[in-house]
């Protein structure tokens, strides 16, 4: 996803700190919260790996599928737990995203690394149409709400949802952004 190294070196680090973000998220006392809190700590630092400027490290050419196998496992899993809620479903389009991208880059010629230029059109569009819908909603959900009355009241990091839509909204800025330099 190598386009120039200051911008890349900024979304590896957008990705890792929401990454770490959503570790401590993992701390919640809600099973729910702790398992999406996981998918989404996996996809954060996995999008920061993949970010890395290709001036910087070109990975093995082993590396690439070894991201298709595990976002596929994390893709399947989302799929599995789709049946719970709708926002796992969006687990699974980011974890199929993630496989798409790493299929690309495994096929692209090593010297083609900085510039993959590879991917489907289509599917490229389509992903990018997604994400960047997500975008749009993510960020006008970060809008204020009131307080709902009876509410318990948030107490640790791990369970704020504002900074939890955040961390949503910056890796779904990150993912247009990966996909633009496809």
């Amino acid at each position: 996803m190598h386009g120039p190294a200051s911008s890349g070196w900024l979304l590896v680090a957008l990705c890792a700190a929401t990454g770490a973000y959503c570790l401590l998220r993992m701390r919640s006392g809600s099973a729910e919260q702790r398992r999406a809190a996981g998918g989404e700590a996996l996809m954060g630092f996995g999008m920061a790996a993949m970010a890395v400027p290709a001036a910087v490290y070109t990975p093995p050419v082993w590396a690439w599928p070894v991201y298709a196998v595990v976002f596929g496992l994390a893709a399947v899993q989302a799929l599995w737990a789709a049946r719970r809620g709708a926002h796992h479903l969006h687990h699974l389009v980011g974890a199929a995203a993630m496989v798409y991208m790493a299929v690309v880059m495994a096929g692209a010629p090593e010297h083609r690394h900085g510039h993959a230029g590879g991917g489907v059109p289509v599917v490229t569009g389509v992903l990018l149409l997604y994400f960047a819908g997500y975008v749009l909603l993510s960020g006008a959900r970060l809008v204020p709400v009131a307080a709902v009355a009876g509410a318990p009241p948030v107490t640790g990091w791990g369970d704020r949802p504002e900074l939890a839509r955040a961390c949503r909204l910056s890796m779904g800025i990150a993912m247009v952004a990966m996909l633009l330099t496809l």
